[in-house]
């Protein structure tokens, strides 16, 4: 975090908030947490030009690559319908691997073009499937806003909470995903992305810079071998350590400081279709309330939010995406918070549900028998919980 002197806070506190807005106009900023210090609102926005920076050739980009910026796929901090493929295969012992030697499992479907050096030419083109590959999904760009809360929360937090869940619902309990967390060299509960196999967002920021831009740093020095090529990477015009720290940094912290998602109109529909959620099982996993741990940033010290979500994992049979992650099963999901849900118009991790219903009638394994009753809802009592899902 920056030190700025007393003296120059109260002026310099208006210029932010002016660009603040004026970032936000153009698509590119993010509403922060309430009650920043001034210093924390400065940094807010060199965390949301950072994340908004389209980087290039030059800066490191690539050679593979999905997107030139964060915001890319991620306005705003939100979702969007943007998907990346992830690849693998199941081997002979039923075991899923990853065809790292092939560039799996994330395909970087983009690449910088002809590259020209003393040794030749070579192309740098984007990433397909191989034919190897048994299992490809795709993966929808899910919302960030909001998640300085979940990092906030301790690990032991979690833990209690698997625990809670394990002796209430056994049948639908929900566990960790216990990682590697590169910044400690410890293993730490995941919580971020759609296995729960980051555990902070500052290893969520690394990651993305270069596995989706192909920006290396500290967290992740080494580029990716492009369809796991590893000899062209000779050829890369960017070979160095393309960010020493400071844009990993800074968008860590603009996503600690982004605002959850604000909830709609409690209606009386909507409230009384909480009470059907309640009742058919879907709060056993979409926890409607948490509460964080110890932080320096106030909105986020010992604070509740209520994001719907355990964030642990769940068998979720058919549903689950095949892939493997950490500890995570290809049919294990994290369960997804549902505040910002009435934004969406796709729905679930690879966006190929167009309505609540479609999304809700997907669900499978430890979500069957709250699926199952969802089915069975009278017309009234349907209406009433779709009225609470779309005012989140």
């Amino acid at each position: 975090m920056r030190s700025v002197s007393a003296g120059v806070l109260a002026v310099v506190f208006a210029g932010v908030l002016s660009l603040e807005s004026i970032a936000q106009q153009r698509g590119q900023g993010g509403i922060p947490v309430a009650g920043l210090t001034p210093a924390q609102q400065l940094d807010f926005n060199d965390g949301s030009r950072a994340f908004a920076r389209d980087y290039r050739v030059e800066d490191g980009l690539g050679p593979v690559f999905n997107d030139e910026s964060c915001g890319d796929c991620h306005r705003n901090g939100g979702g969007s319908n943007r998907t990346v493929r992830r690849f693998g295969r199941i081997d002979e012992r039923g075991d899923f691997d990853a065809l790292a030697e092939l560039g799996g499992s994330l395909i970087q479907a983009r690449g910088i073009g002809s590259i020209t050096t003393v040794d030749g030419t070579h192309d740098f083109n984007g990433e397909d499937v191989p034919v190897e590959s048994t299992v490809t999904t795709r993966r929808r760009s899910h919302s960030i806003l909001g998640m300085g809360f979940v990092d906030a929360v301790p690990d032991a937090g979690w833990q209690a909470l698997a625990n809670e869940e394990a002796v209430a619902n056994p049948e639908t309990a929900g566990r960790v995903n216990i990682v590697l967390d590169l910044s400690t060299g410890r293993a730490a509960v995941g919580k971020f992305g759609w296995k729960a196999q980051v555990p902070t967002l500052m290893q969520f920021s690394a990651d993305a810079l270069l596995n989706e831009l192909g920006i290396t740093n500290p967290l992740f020095p080494d580029e990716s071998c492009p369809q796991g090529d590893c000899f062209a990477l000779g050829f890369n015009p960017a070979p160095a350590l393309n960010d020493n720290g400071t844009d990993v940094d800074a968008i860590a912290t603009f996503m600690t400081m982004l605002a959850a998602p604000p909830r709609g109109a409690i209606t009386e529909e909507a409230a009384a279709g909480e009470q059907v959620f309640l009742q058919i099982g879907c709060a056993t996993c979409h926890r409607a309330t948490l509460r964080t741990g110890p932080s320096a940033i106030r909105a986020l010290n010992r604070a509740e939010f209520h994001p719907y979500s355990d964030f642990l994992l769940h068998d979720m049979g058919s549903l689950g995406d095949g892939i493997s992650q950490g500890q995570a099963t290809g049919r294990e999901m994290r369960t997804q918070p549902l505040w910002g849900l009435r934004t969406l118009n796709r729905f679930l991790h690879d966006a190929q549900s167009r309505t609540l219903e479609d999304a809700i009638r997907r669900h499978d394994g430890q979500a069957r028998a709250a699926r199952d009753q969802f089915a069975d809802l009278d017309p009234d009592r349907l209406a009433l919980q779709l009225a609470f899902l779309r005012s989140l």
